[in-house]
Order: C-alpha cells, then structure tokens, then sequence
C-alpha cells in the first residue's frame, strides 16, 4: 500500500479523510438530491408510538432473547 505525506498546512484540522474521486462525486451527488418523505399511515404511526414507549421501558427481546424463543441454535 502506497505511503503519502501530507503537508500540515493542507491539514488544518485534526481530522483528513481520503477516499476515492468517484465515491466523492457520488457523496457529493447524493448531498444535493432531495430525500422523498412518506407519510405513515394511522396503524403505522400508533405502531412507532408503542415502540418508542417500549423502548424507553426497556421492554424489547435481545437477538439472544429471540433466537432463544424460536429455538434457534447458533
């Protein structure tokens, strides 16, 4: 893997990050397209509802608790 020296001046904060000119102009790209939002329906809000509520109580199963409950062996 090729080893590159960057002149501090280029720096000028702490943090660089490189990545290829093609995934740049894809990030670039994608910064200036307009998400679509979708509305939720009534069923699907009061279920975000009843989630976040849960959530906040710590009442969810694990991965664990779940595998577990359909007796699903690693």
């Amino acid at each position: 893997m090729p080893t590159l020296d960057i002149p501090k001046n280029l720096i000028k904060t702490e943090e660089l990050i490189v990545i290829p000119k093609e995934e740049y102009k894809a990030l670039l790209k994608l910064r200036t397209q307009r998400i679509q939002e979708v509305e939720m329906n009534i069923l699907q809000n009061k279920a975000l509802r009843v989630a976040r509520k849960n959530l906040s109580k710590s009442n969810f199963l694990t991965i664990g608790d779940l595998k577990r409950k359909l007796g699903i062996a690693n």
